[in-house]
């Protein structure tokens, strides 16, 4: 899996000209990927400010807003790709826009316990 991280802040005050860029290149990395058929899912998730969290103490449940931590960085979307190796996954991941000026998380997903 791909997880894509970025500063919100910056797509937030990036001038719209700008912001059309990225994600031109974001929809022809996504054709690409599509192209290539590692492409499985992906998609881009709403604003940190919509999220919440629930972490459960000592048996009491607490909600709150925002992120798990407290962090400039936000997973902000992802690709699930069906790559060969971690180093094709790779490739694909150096190809985010948000690498420019975010990080790109790549993580294999674990495998499905074996069947009884």
């Amino acid at each position: 899996m791909i997880l894509i991280y970025a500063e919100e802040k910056i797509y937030d005050e990036m001038p719209a000209e700008q912001l059309a860029g990225v994600m031109a290149a974001y929809a022809a990395l996504e054709a690409d990927m599509l192209k290539a058929g590692v492409l499985l899912s992906g998609a881009e998730l709403a604003p940190v400010r919509t999220a919440r969290t629930v972490r459960i103490r000592r048996n009491q449940t607490h909600f709150t807003d925002g992120p798990f931590a407290e962090t400039k960085e936000a997973l902000g979307g992802y690709f699930l790709v069906d790559c060969e190796s971690m180093e094709e996954a790779l490739k694909w991941a150096a190809r985010c826009p948000s690498a420019l000026d975010g990080s790109i998380e790549v993580r294999p997903l674990m495998a499905p316990p074996p069947e009884a």
